[in-house]
């Protein structure tokens, strides 16, 4: 008996296994929103990691965080090193590629809890008196990042911060005091 039932468990790894491997090795999530203000107004709340701040759902989620910025102002260069609470972890974003009023591509280093990289990008696009930011995030998924896949979804994992942020980022650039 106790060997069928060890065979049981064997064959259930096993079928684990094959099923986590089968799984996508990269992940990709995004959110868009229409904003009443111009690309280049937009483009300015992301392109310096500063002014992200005050937009940013991360910063919501962990007020006692602690931030430093360093290389460039703004732009290529510019870097954001965080550290807070198991809820935004520790890491680092840097500017890696900055098209005024078109793109804001970022590398993300997460350093906590758990260690992984992820290429985070800002599209900006015109439509008549609005701009279409789109915010995306994408990366490489390893064994343990598939199997945590399966049970939960990254696309909800980070979809409803990315939500959050630009409906901040919306309320920003279209509050009165801006007009």
């Amino acid at each position: 008996m106790l060997k069928k039932i060890l065979l049981i468990l064997l064959a259930l790894l096993a079928v684990f296994l094959v099923v986590v491997s089968l799984q996508s090795s990269t992940y990709r999530v995004e959110r868009s929103l229409a904003i009443a203000a111009s690309p280049a107004e937009l483009f300015g709340h992301v392109n310096d990691l500063r002014k992200a701040q005050v937009w940013s759902p991360w910063v919501k989620i962990d007020p006692a965080a602690k931030y430093t910025f360093e290389g460039a102002a703004s732009g290529v260069g510019a870097i954001n090193t965080w550290s807070g609470n198991s809820d935004v972890g520790a890491g680092r974003q840097t500017i890696i590629e900055s098209k005024p009023d078109e793109l804001v591509r970022t590398k993300l280093e997460f350093f906590k809890p758990m260690e992984g990289t992820a290429i985070a990008e800002f599209a900006f696009k015109p439509d008549g008196a609005r701009t279409i930011v789109t915010w995306s995030m994408s990366g490489p998924k390893n064994f343990i990042s598939k199997a945590m896949c399966l049970f939960m979804s990254m696309d909800t994992m980070i979809g409803g911060p990315f939500e959050k942020g630009l409906a901040d980022l919306k309320t920003l650039a279209e509050s009165p005091a801006k007009k």
